[in-house]
């Protein structure tokens, strides 16, 4: 048996738990990441199946990662819908053959990054579901990959319940 063997037909799939540290200095002043869930998906993934396998992983491990959170349905029902968009955006301009994603919860925000597209992100005239993914997160961006493709990224705040 080969490591490969052993993986899940969900490709690389995994949950990462960081302890933060007090006064932990990170890259580019990110905030450090407390939790995450990572996933890949390779070129015999269709678009729709990617978004669902993507999407169905992710909501089972989310209310773990989300756990404590405040209002954290809401943000969980978030993360999804935008997930769900930004892994069908990418999946139909792949850059490259895989497919890669990861849900990070830093306890004020949850950060989705999908990559890696061939193009710049469409306008959302061009991708409605854009306009969904704009309407929940406060910011999105997205960045050039070493690879030459394109990686995009949105961040989901977390607020307390009015």
């Amino acid at each position: 048996m080969t490591i490969s063997d052993a993986i899940s037909p969900l490709s690389a799939f995994s949950r990462q738990a960081i302890a933060a540290r007090p006064g932990a200095v990170t890259p580019q002043g990110l905030p450090e990441v407390v939790n995450s869930i990572e996933f890949r998906l390779g070129p015999e993934h269709a678009p729709v199946q990617s978004m669902r396998r993507a999407r169905g992983f992710v909501a089972k491990v989310l209310p773990a990662l989300l756990a404590g959170a405040p209002n954290a349905k809401v943000v969980e029902d978030a993360t999804l819908a935008v997930l769900t968009e930004l892994v069908d955006v990418t999946a139909r301009h792949r850059a490259s053959l895989d497919l890669s994603g990861r849900v990070s919860y830093d306890g004020g925000h949850v950060l989705i990054t999908v990559g890696e597209m061939n193009r710049p992100l469409p306008a959302p005239e061009e991708e409605p579901g854009l306009f969904l993914v704009r309407a929940s997160a406060d910011c999105v961006g997205q960045h050039r990959e070493d690879g030459g493709g394109y990686e995009t990224w949105a961040s989901i705040p977390v607020r307390s319940a009015a």
